[in-house]
């Protein structure tokens, strides 16, 4: 199966792009359509308006009121050829006045019909109307006023829009061919561009397939801006399972070469059990201490184990004080003989960002660790600074010398040798703490004895 069906991605993009293109490619037609024809019709009304004003221009009264025209001050040869499409004329006073009481020649025995709205003195009105023969006009007219006069005259302009039609009709059929070409270009453009823009996916795939056959370890090669990221982001994970498969094979190396010393003792003392009786009563008390030898170094390795597994992990949150209150009592019970003051004072809202096991393994040994050198009490505190969770645990035992700080953290060395252990106990907090990126501090506690400090991530 391949990993990125750039066919089907391909398709929908391209089927996208052109759905987007033909859209804008037909509504920027009927836009640009509009706008022209609303363009040519203004500029046809304009045209008209100053045919009326010369109309109006040459409009006379004479004694008895009446007006006249003579048609052959008009400019225009339309006025006199019939039906030419231009036309003039002149009603009678008042929105029922005698119609066509003048015209043009260019009318012939028709009149033009205009609304029934009647203009007042000086005001202009538009009307798309039809003549007799069905011929669609657009009219414009004025109301004009002799003097003395009690209604005004109606003088109308009107021409024959079927240039106007013809005109938009011709833009039309030229700007269908232009965005036709248009869409082509888009048509090809969209194909270039997904093709183009989606040929570093291709190769992306192609590195996909050979990191999952095992040809190759990391997304190798150079991508564009867009893509680069993703591939650094994978290339990140992919260096940090490498990285964690690598300490997991690290891991069992190291736990096979600890186990091996005790079976290898184990494996003696079985052989020459049979040899003395001196032996024989010494090999139980030499099981126990191997196996526990044993029991240490896979709590160490299974610690680090899930330490790292960790590590990085989001939304981890372990409760300090539950963990540090139950291992309190539990080493009141272990001690019990010693009569320890064995206290925690923790703030119920501290938390840990990190598994539970983790800190039960860190605090744990520490606590064991103060209470083999008690002489009478043992403390627990904690406080968060900043992201850190500050965790410190004071005892009033003998304590170490400034020169041994470095060697108490040391994997195998113990600070008494009087007590039993086996020197794993602060080299286990130690590393733990360092694969939560955390540190282990030793000082001198207030308490006259040994303080450790362990500062982990706060959760």
């Amino acid at each position: 199966m391949s990993l990125l069906n750039l066919r089907s991605l391909r398709q929908r993009l391209l089927l996208v792009t052109l759905l987007t293109a033909g859209l804008t490619v037909v509504t920027s037609g009927f836009v640009l359509s509009a706008l022209f024809r609303d363009h040519v019709r203004q500029q046809f009304v304009e045209r008209l308006t100053a045919d009326l004003d010369q109309v109006l221009a040459r409009l006379e009264v004479d004694n008895q009121g009446q007006p006249s025209l003579d048609a052959a001050r008009l400019s225009d040869p339309r006025w006199t050829r019939p039906h030419s499409g231009l036309y003039w004329q002149v009603d009678g006073a008042g929105a029922d006045g005698k119609p066509g009481l003048l015209r043009s020649r260019s009318l012939w025995d028709e009149d033009l019909v205009a609304p029934r709205d009647m203009p007042g003195q000086g005001e202009l009105h538009v009307h798309q109307v039809l003549n007799h023969r069905k011929e669609p006009l657009l009219l414009i007219e004025r109301g004009l006023r002799a003097d003395g006069a009690a209604l005004p005259w109606r003088v109308m302009v009107a021409a024959s829009t079927q240039p106007l039609d013809r005109a938009a009709q011709r833009f039309d059929n030229v700007l269908i061919g232009a965005l036709l070409v248009l869409m082509l270009l888009l048509c090809a453009g969209a194909f270039l561009q997904v093709t183009l823009g989606l040929a570093p996916l291709g190769r992306l795939r192609e590195a996909l397939a050979a990191l999952r056959d095992g040809r190759t370890q990391r997304l190798e090669g150079s991508y564009p801006t867009e893509v680069q990221p993703l591939v650094d982001d994978l290339n990140s994970v992919l260096d940090r399972q490498a990285s964690t498969l690598e300490r997991a094979r690290t891991q069992a190396g190291n736990l096979a070469h600890a186990l091996k010393t005790p079976l290898t003792i184990l494996g003696q003392a079985a052989a020459n059990a049979s040899s003395t009786v001196a032996v024989r009563d010494e090999l139980p008390a030499l099981v126990l201490d191997q196996v526990q030898v044993a029991r240490r170094h896979i709590d160490w390795h299974l610690a680090r184990a899930r330490a790292a597994a960790a590590q990085g992990a989001g939304g981890l949150k372990t409760p300090l004080q539950p963990v540090a209150d139950g291992l309190v009592r539990v080493m009141q019970k272990v001690y019990a003989n010693r009569k320890l003051s064995i206290r925690a004072d923790i703030d119920g809202r501290l938390a840990f960002a990190g598994e539970s096991q983790d800190l039960q393994e860190m605090l744990g040994n520490l606590l064991d660790n103060a209470c083999k050198a008690a002489r009478k009490q043992v403390l627990v505190s904690a406080m968060q600074t900043g992201s850190l969770l500050r965790v410190t645990v004071d005892d009033d035992g003998p304590g170490i010398a400034p020169d041994q700080v470095a060697k108490a953290l040391e994997r195998g060395h113990r600070l008494d040798e009087s007590t039993p252990g086996s020197g794993l106990g602060l080299a286990i907090v130690q590393e733990l703490a360092t694969l939560y990126e955390g540190t282990v501090e030793l000082g001198v506690s207030p308490l006259g004895g040994l303080l450790v400090v362990l500062n982990v991530p706060a959760g």
